[in-house]
């Protein structure tokens, strides 16, 4: 597959440094591991459906969920971030969900508190 996503040398050195230390085992490759989460995430796939040339899924899936809880890659995003200074532009999503009918219920039915610090009308 031509169109398999992978992370380069200098993309990887810009990265290591925000990786956590490998207790035990030696971990897997890590370019090899990470292009697999960023090709499944990227394309909408199931773990399951990763391409074989990036490892088995669930390795890849375990990696994901452990360096997640850990905040490796929140730590990556916000050091890379950093490093760009301030942006020329700012661009705003008008992303929305539509809720079901029924999710308009669920405050007065009392399963979700009130956020409203309006006071409430007698």
């Amino acid at each position: 597959m031509s169109d398999l996503f992978w992370l380069t040398k200098p993309q990887m050195r810009r990265i290591e440094p925000y990786f956590p230390l490998s207790h035990g085992l030696p971990r897997v490759d890590d370019r090899r591991i990470n292009s697999g989460i960023i090709f499944v995430i990227r394309n909408g796939l199931r773990w399951r459906d990763a391409p074989a040339a990036y490892g088995p899924h669930k390795t890849i899936y375990n990696r994901f969920i452990r360096w997640s809880r850990l905040g490796v890659f929140n730590r990556i995003f916000a050091g890379l971030a950093a490093e760009g200074g301030k942006p020329d532009q700012l661009m705003i999503d008008a992303t929305h969900l539509k809720a079901h009918r029924t999710a308009a219920s669920l405050l007065k039915k009392g399963l979700f508190a009130d956020v409203s610090a309006e006071p409430r009308a007698a």
